[in-house]
């Protein structure tokens, strides 16, 4: 039996491997670096890459918004 996939369910697996690749690359950059390394250690190691990324994002877009 064939797999069919909705245009939903693919669009949403590109928008998922589309952050996964942002996110990554996001996460080797030097300022995202930086900035991980001035929160304090139990922030940085508990909390999850993803929600690091994201408040990562929503600072330095709320600096340049300035």
């Amino acid at each position: 039996m064939a797999v069919t996939r909705s245009a939903k369910s693919t669009q949403l697996s590109d928008h998922a491997r589309i952050w996964f690749s942002l996110k990554s690359a996001i996460a080797s950059s030097s300022g995202f670096n930086s900035w991980k390394g001035e929160l304090p250690l139990a922030e940085a190691e508990a909390a999850p890459l993803d929600q690091l990324v994201r408040r990562y994002l929503r600072e330095t877009l709320e600096t340049l918004a300035y």
